[in-house]
């Protein structure tokens, strides 16, 4: 009986969880439904002006507070881009190489003591790294950098860097111990040295491990709200240069929700923003669960 409940409850704990991710897809996507039927379509990509000198231009701005709302997509999407990639670029680097001296290099009483501290790193606040990073790490680069924007794209990047090093380091760490030990003693009896082992067995044999880990990283790099909110200038621009200010789609959300009159177009609009990025951040999560799959369907061979 204690066995048959204990199933039960299980059960009814992944149902119940089900249950609220489908409620929460429904009534994101519902409100930005309405959205796509009171807004334009083409108005989420631009809109067309005429400049001072009366020829017609094509403007694409985040404006949904003016005379001539402007509900354009394009400098949000780029810029929640400009500061995940960099991020994840710094985070892989550091996050991989963290991995792999906890799976391979460090002995067992080094990584008793060093996983636990690589996890704590991403139970600190977020609002405590946004804030490091609007007072001291943003003047620190651009001194380094010498920028114009003090606060910019590069500056939340490294801040969200640091809530994703965890995550990758963790995550290549399980990748890599999962691979059988009889590979790196094949390996080892072959005349192998440590290094020649892990480059060349270790992490080919884990390369499915990695890659999931990186994607998820994307996936939690663009999901970052606080530390985008207060380092990255919040200025709403099409641009590729990661060292100008820039406004990512969670910033957005988290900036104006709060303040907006309900129903409306403005309201009815953040919603389809909040659906963009959840779909984005649900392809990324399902590629690295095909990944992760894959992986293992590999390793059970």
């Amino acid at each position: 009986m204690g066995e048959w409940l204990l199933e039960k409850f299980l059960l009814l704990n992944g149902i119940v969880a089900l249950v609220l991710v489908a409620l929460i897809f429904l009534f994101l996507f519902r409100e930005a439904g309405q959205a796509l039927a009171r807004i334009p379509f083409s108005s989420w990509w631009g809109a067309a002006e005429t400049d001072f000198d009366g020829n017609a231009v094509y403007v694409h701005m985040w404006q949904p507070n003016g005379s001539r709302p402007k509900y354009s997509l394009i400098p949000l999407l780029l810029g929640s881009f400009l500061v995940a990639i960099p991020a994840v670029l710094i985070a892989g680097t550091v996050g991989v190489a963290t991995g792999i001296a906890l799976a391979e290099v460090a002995s067992r009483r080094t990584r008793e003591f060093l996983k636990p501290i690589v996890e704590l790193l991403a139970g600190i606040p977020t609002v405590v790294i946004g804030f490091f990073c609007l007072a001291t790490l943003a003047t620190v680069l651009q001194n380094f950098f010498h920028t114009t924007y003090r606060l910019n794209a590069i500056v939340g990047a490294f801040g969200v860097s640091f809530v994703v090093i965890p995550v990758i380091a963790s995550l290549v760490d399980d990748a890599l111990r999962a691979v059988p030990h009889s590979l790196r003693e094949a390996a080892y009896g072959m005349g192998a040295t440590r290094w020649e082992t892990i480059v060349r067995v270790v992490l080919p044999a884990a390369v499915s491990g990695l890659t999931a880990a990186l994607i998820l990283g994307v996936g939690r790099a663009l999901g970052e709200t606080m530390i985008v909110l207060m380092a990255t200038g919040n200025a709403a621009q099409v641009t590729l240069n990661p060292f100008v200010s820039v406004r990512t789609i969670t910033a957005t959300i988290a900036a104006e929700l709060g303040s907006v009159p309900k129903d409306g177009d403005w309201y009815q609009s953040l919603f389809l923003v909040g659906a963009v990025l959840f779909t984005i951040t649900f392809l990324l999560n399902l590629l690295a669960e095909r990944v992760v799959d894959r992986m293992r369907r590999k390793l059970a061979l």
